[in-house]
């Protein structure tokens, strides 16, 4: 646990939130800022900064409370018609809890929520050598 951590403290129930599901390693609560209605936030109990830094057990049971979580969404939520698995690390990726945490993100035909992504086709020479880079080990 980090001591200035909300979510550390959601964990260990000091700091009040809405918990939906939980296991051993993970817990997911419903978003106090939601992106749309049912937004929800999976964490693992054991403190990370975020995925790069999470242990792998945590990290996997993080994912499978969310992809649970998904259905229940999909299948619950009148309305949803999909959802979007995000998770953010670093600032600069919006990232403003620094405790590893998946949004699971109900998405409903005409909602508010836009990313500020635009797909737009890339250069493939520039796709084919970042890729190189990538795949090296």
């Amino acid at each position: 646990m980090s001591e200035n951590c909300i979510f550390c403290g959601i964990v260990a129930g000091t700091i009040p939130s809405t918990r939906v599901a939980e296991t051993d390693r993970a817990i997911a609560f419903m978003d106090i800022n939601p992106g749309t209605t049912g937004h929800l936030l999976v964490v693992p109990r054991e403190h990370s900064t975020d995925l790069r830094d999470a242990a792998p057990e945590d990290l996997t049971a993080a994912t499978l409370l969310a992809q649970s979580l998904v259905s229940r969404v999909i299948d619950r939520l009148e309305g949803a018609t999909g959802a979007n698995l995000l998770s953010c690390i670093g600032s600069d990726a919006w990232q403003s809890v620094f405790h590893t945490h998946l949004h699971v993100i109900p998405r409903y035909p005409n909602d508010p929520l836009v990313l500020p992504w635009t797909p737009h086709p890339g250069d493939l020479d520039e796709i084919k050598t970042i890729s190189e880079k990538l795949a090296q080990a």
